[in-house]
């Protein structure tokens, strides 16, 4: 089997993200980060998934086995990131990082090779690469140009389009839009419109105003088989409830609760 490599696309605003920044002030924080990164990388190779495979006594016992770090500190993390919404349960076997799928870069050995090689010759190709940026440039100016002659599109569409120009994702992201469009005919949803717009609806309010974002809570619904919404406010609850029993773990003082 070819070979592949995987990388942690880390954005340079990644510790200027709420939600690291305030896991960072807590008691160990720095540790917890840690431990978040650990489990992005373990997650790479399955797009995000972690699974648990009955090696430890339990789901926080495997983790300290497989990235060798202290099980309270890993109970602590996963408290953390499943009350921010970092990280879901998909069933008792199987977790899901939310943020990985922005995040993972790969390429094959063979892809590798060509790209290593691509670079070496990339003095050689100057004038071709330029021609081929025209060529390009002018593909996409003929694309926008279509979008426009256009007619007026349909209400599905047109809901679709106003919610991403009058929330920030970007107006003349033409290309982007298109993207996305394309979910209400080439998905498995039973209701894709509503399903798009809630999943605008979660970028937005996590302040991820991106094609790729957005993108990815679909792929994520779509496999896990939640087609509609109703199905994603279930799971969503159940999720919820969960953090919920597990949110003492975070508000525990120790000096407070002594007696």
């Amino acid at each position: 089997m070819a070979k592949k490599y995987y990388w942690l696309k880390l954005k340079k605003t990644f510790f200027n993200q709420k939600e690291i920044k305030r896991l960072r002030r807590l008691a160990g924080g720095d540790t917890f980060t840690i431990i978040y990164l650990k489990l992005l990388l373990l997650s790479l190779e399955n797009e995000g998934k972690i699974y648990f495979e009955d090696i430890g006594d339990d789901f926080v016992d495997e983790l300290a086995l497989e990235i060798d770090e202290d099980d309270d500190n890993i109970k602590m993390t996963l408290s953390y990131l499943f009350s921010k919404g970092l990280i879901e349960t998909v069933d008792d076997k199987e977790y899901f990082l939310n943020d990985i799928p922005e995040m993972i870069g790969s390429e094959s050995e063979s892809a590798r090779r060509v790209r290593k090689h691509r670079q070496r010759k990339k003095q050689q190709t100057l004038q071709c690469n330029s021609q081929v940026t025209k060529r390009n440039t002018e593909i996409e100016t003929e694309e926008d140009k279509d979008l426009d002659k256009e007619k007026e599109p349909d209400k599905e569409t047109a809901e679709i389009i106003q919610f991403w120009d009058e929330n920030g994702f970007g107006v003349n992201n033409i290309h982007a839009k298109k993207q996305l469009l394309l979910w209400l005919n080439d998905s498995s949803f039973k209701e894709p419109r509503k399903v798009i717009l809630k999943a605008l609806n979660i970028a937005c309010g996590n302040g991820a105003r991106r094609l790729k974002y957005t993108e990815g809570i679909l792929k994520n619904w779509e496999n896990e088989s939640l087609l509609t919404v109703e199905e994603i406010n279930n799971s969503q609850n159940k999720r919820q409830k969960q953090v919920e029993s597990i949110s003492n773990i975070i508000d525990y003082d120790p000096e407070r609760d002594r007696f």
